[in-house]
């Protein structure tokens, strides 16, 4: 039996050779071998960068009232963070003063961060989170060289901010091109996450453009940032910046595989600007925007939803002045078009006030240009409400048309009010309406691409709409308005 096994073993081999065709011939013809890749070597990209990476401390005068870091109360013990906080913040742990300040008083710690030098002469990138309301801002090198900075300017709409320490010959980080950066590529960051300094984490970058914030189309990585990684240098495979570390999507307050950078370019404009004069100056029009839906673009027969609403227009501001009107749709600034509403903020912040731009607009169905002088950007103004009903508007029968709106006619005090040349009072509403979310005391405008100049005239309207298809109106609430889809009734 064993001689069998061991036969039909020898012949299970041999024709197994013999399928492989393992000859002596073919062992003279080895295949090409195939070509091998090979995880990125980070080493000496990191010795050449992390001298330029520093770490930043921060202190602020103590004040009454006023409590230094601890332990949140009640943190449970299977908290991520449970931890750090144990070990570096006890419970009721009093805050250790770090000695007198110059300025009077003693100094609280506030929190360690990250930043990263740009220039010989000492001028360092960090975040603006990371130094806002601090007293003292204290920068350390790799060598252990520590530098009081000075505060130069920082930009709380971009998270920029720029620091001078009185040093030269230092190391500095090449700047990247934020533009040729692509999904899928290696990139690196260096910090003090959790006060741990000169830590390197890699990752790819998993997305670009990411609308996280008004001014920036942030990038998205996979990279390991932590709290302390803030400010910090998102390095490329080329030992550049190109981009500052600066926000994490976490339900827990440490990383879960999603952090985001500020595109370099960005930062680096931001940082000239504050070099030069210490603040950022940014150009506005004066127009409040809303993303633009396939629910809104069909049937104001746009070709594709893109583009910016219009919910509202400051009457002072530049965009008055040049004819925009609420219930316009931006589809192109200066020549470049507006894909996502969020693109129209970053194009007129970037442009200089003064600069006169066309500005083209979707308006009843057909395509118009107008030039706008770009002004300069100054402090939100406090909206007074503007959409209630007015205390002498007397509301018809409650008859409601086929959307199951009763409106009546707005007075022309109540439209000098609004700023409005037309338009309808909502006095009650049910069906199709209602479900769209229009509620009484709004104001109509428009429907499809028709204006609404009475109550008669918008319930002639209403009567003709086909309502096995979808339509849209434009609807004033307060300071602004916006485009509302009406479905048919399911």
């Amino acid at each position: 039996m064993k001689r069998l096994i061991a036969s039909l073993l020898l012949g299970g081999l041999a024709t197994l050779g013999g399928t492989l065709g393992l000859t002596a011939a073919s062992a003279a013809a080895p295949a090409a071998p195939a070509a091998v890749r090979t995880l990125p070597d980070f080493a000496d990209l990191v010795e050449r960068a992390a001298p330029a990476v520093v770490n930043i401390r921060t202190a602020e005068k103590a004040r009454a009232g006023r409590a230094g870091p601890s332990m949140p109360e009640g943190m449970d013990e299977n908290d991520p963070l449970y931890d750090f906080f144990r070990r570096f913040f006890p419970p009721n742990h009093p805050p250790v003063p770090r000695g007198p300040s110059p300025g009077g008083g003693e100094e609280i710690p506030r929190g360690q961060a990250s930043g990263f030098i740009i220039s010989a002469d000492g001028y360092v990138l960090t975040n603006h989170h990371v130094v806002d309301g601090a007293d003292e801002i204290l920068v350390t090198l790799t060598d252990n060289r520590e530098f009081r900075g000075k505060l130069v300017g920082s930009d709380r709409r971009t998270d920029v901010a720029l620091v001078k320490i009185d040093a030269t010959n230092l190391p500095r980080l090449p700047i990247g091109d934020t533009g040729k950066l692509r999904v899928g590529e290696w990139v690196l960051a260096i910090g003090s996450p959790f006060g741990l300094e000169s830590t390197v984490t890699a990752g790819i970058v998993s997305a670009k453009g990411r609308d996280t914030g008004e001014y920036l189309p942030f990038i998205q990585t996979d990279v390991a940032v932590n709290p302390g990684n803030s400010g910090g240098p998102l390095l490329n495979m080329a030992g550049e910046a190109v981009g500052i570390n600066s926000q994490i999507y976490s339900r827990t307050g440490g990383f879960m595989g999603i952090s985001f950078a500020i595109p370099i370019d960005e930062a680096m404009r931001v940082a000239d600007q504050l070099r030069a004069s210490g603040r950022v100056v940014r150009g506005r029009i004066g127009v409040g925007i809303a993303e633009v839906t396939k629910d809104v673009s069909e049937p104001l027969g746009l070709p594709k939803a893109a583009g910016a609403v219009v919910r509202s227009v400051d009457p002072e501001g530049p965009a008055e002045r040049a004819g925009l009107e609420v219930g316009d749709i931006i589809t192109r600034f200066a020549g470049k078009t507006i894909e996502r509403s969020s693109d129209l903020p970053r194009m007129v912040g970037s442009t200089a006030p003064g600069t006169k731009s066309t500005i083209q607009v979707w308006r009843k169905g057909a395509l118009r240009d107008l030039t706008v002088t770009i002004g300069e950007m100054e402090s939100d103004k406090s909206a007074s409400r503007a959409g209630t009903p007015s205390p002498g508007a007397k509301p018809k029968a409650p008859v409601a048309n086929k959307l199951g709106l009763v409106v009546s006619d707005l007075s022309d005090e109540r439209r000098q009010e609004l700023r409005i040349r037309s338009g309808v009072l909502v006095d009650n509403v049910e069906g199709p309406a209602a479900q769209a979310g229009i509620r009484g005391g709004d104001v109509i405008m428009a429907i499809d691409n028709q204006d609404v100049t009475s109550a008669r005239q918008f319930n002639a309207l209403v009567a003709k709409l086909d309502l096995r298809k979808a339509h849209v109106a434009l609807v004033r609430r307060g300071d602004s308005a916006a485009f509302v889809p009406i479905r048919p009734a399911k």
